[in-house]
């Protein structure tokens, strides 16, 4: 199953140079990656990131990271978080988040 993190261009490049995400600011701040289902990207998209340009949705399996746990979060919903960093290149794939000209984002097909 894939699972999805939204970050910047610039923090996902700078995870590839240093070889290792250990998250955002908030992620830093909870103790553990914030990632989100297909089902839920779009909605954390809005709440977390309206309007903001220059993103990037990082996919990765979740089958393949040891320390994932389903927590309850907005409005009871299991979002997958990681305790322990990601290795950049664990990710499936990297694609750019553009927004649109509704100042929505336009996400990639995820399969």
């Amino acid at each position: 199953m894939l699972i999805f993190k939204i970050l910047s261009a610039a923090e996902w490049r700078a995870a590839e140079r240093a070889g290792v995400f250990k998250g955002a600011g908030i992620d830093l701040a909870d103790g553990f990656i914030h990632f989100s289902t297909a089902e839920q990207a779009a909605e954390t998209a809005a709440k977390h990131f309206a309007g903001q340009a220059g993103l990037v949705l990082v996919a990765v399996d979740a089958d393949t990271l040891g320390a994932i746990k389903w927590e309850p979060s907005r409005d009871g919903q299991l979002f997958p978080h990681l305790y322990g960093a990601l290795v950049p290149r664990d990710a499936a794939w990297v694609k750019p988040l553009p927004l649109g000209p509704d100042g929505k984002h336009r996400f990639p097909p995820v399969a």
